[in-house]
């Protein structure tokens, strides 16, 4: 004889067991956790949670009648507190979840790609429908995305939020490997790039490095406490990227009329300031502690640039164009 299968019945999504057992309530007839988790097919203890949670984090007026044996309001209730959101907020929510798209392939995105989904299952289907058609009008593109280990990524995460020392593998560009002890206070996205801020035992300082480069992140069994004062902010203020200070640097820039709206376009940096030029250009100027990554940002705009100070960054881009002359002569033919 082919025996049948009893399927067991599913529960419901606590927020509409939630909506059901206020409806029950505002209904005045007094419902307790017995009969409540016969209606709804659960445990006693996950009516209780569910009151509880109700009660302690909803705010609504529940309590219980020993003479009637049952949950009440003790004031009236319009209705049952649900998702608020403007229109404006929905919007945010959008960008904020299309921003997600450039950081594809990290531990986070699975995690809050659920939430934003949580999120838009609890708006009304109104709602709801336009959070669909606005997705297809917004959109973010990266065009190099960074190769990073999943794994290491996540050991990263798990120790700087544990406060747990890592022994580190490390591979520095155009060297062998090195071992590293670190204690990891930050890991960070700057302009698109993933690094780890960390105390450096051997060096007692705060380098940075590049999660790509790490062979190896390995537990020490030690733990540290992040100092109180640390701020990536902080850290970071006088970089015009996420190299560390090497010096006081007084930078100014003169772009002409040509890329003159490209620069008053974007704040580069809080210390910048701008100044109008005569002939349309503009002067940026700029307070920063390393000058690596502004000599780089500064070729990319050719001769539309002219560093006016400090004398060692001028320096830095004439050598630079010097040996750019030198790989490509002018008695050097394409192919």
């Amino acid at each position: 004889m082919k025996k049948i299968a009893r399927e067991l019945p599913m529960s419901r999504p606590p927020l509409e067991r939630m909506m059901r057992i206020h409806t029950a309530i505002a209904s005045g007839k007094y419902p307790n956790a017995s009969f409540l988790s016969r209606e709804f097919e659960v445990s006693t203890k996950t009516i209780q949670r569910d009151i509880d949670f109700m009660r302690d984090r909803m705010g609504l007026p529940i309590d219980y009648s020993a003479q009637r044996y049952g949950f009440f309001y003790t004031e009236p209730v319009d209705a049952f507190p649900t998702l608020q959101i403007s229109e404006g907020e929905l919007f945010a929510l959008v960008v904020a979840e299309k921003a997600l798209q450039q950081y594809r392939g990290t531990p986070f995105e699975k995690r809050l790609l659920t939430a934003f989904k949580k999120l838009e299952r609890s708006l009304p289907d109104t709602v709801s429908l336009n959070l669909a058609e606005w997705t297809q009008t917004i959109s973010f593109r990266t065009t190099a995305e960074p190769n990073v280990d999943l794994g290491i990524i996540d050991r990263l995460a798990q120790a700087a939020a544990a406060g747990q020392t890592l022994r580190l593998t490390y591979r520095k560009p155009g060297a062998s490997n090195e071992e590293r002890t670190v204690d990891p206070y930050h890991i960070g996205n700057v302009n698109g790039d993933w690094y780890l801020f960390a105390h450096d035992h051997l060096r007692k300082a705060i380098r940075t490095f590049v999660p790509s480069r790490i062979v190896e992140a390995v537990p020490t069994g030690k733990t540290f406490q992040r100092p109180a004062k640390f701020a990536l902010e902080r850290h970071l203020s006088d970089s015009f990227g996420v190299y560390s200070r090497s010096g006081d640097f007084e930078v100014r820039i003169r772009f002409n009329r040509a890329v003159a709206d490209y620069i008053r376009e974007k704040r580069w940096h809080p210390s910048q300031v701008l100044v109008e030029l005569p002939d349309q250009g503009v002067e940026l100027q700029l307070r920063l502690g390393s000058l690596e990554e502004i000599s780089r940002w500064i070729l990319g705009w050719g001769a539309h640039a002219t560093v006016l100070s400090p004398p060692e960054l001028v320096s830095i881009l004439r050598e630079t164009a010097q040996a750019l002359v030198k790989n490509y002569p002018m008695s050097q033919k394409p192919g």
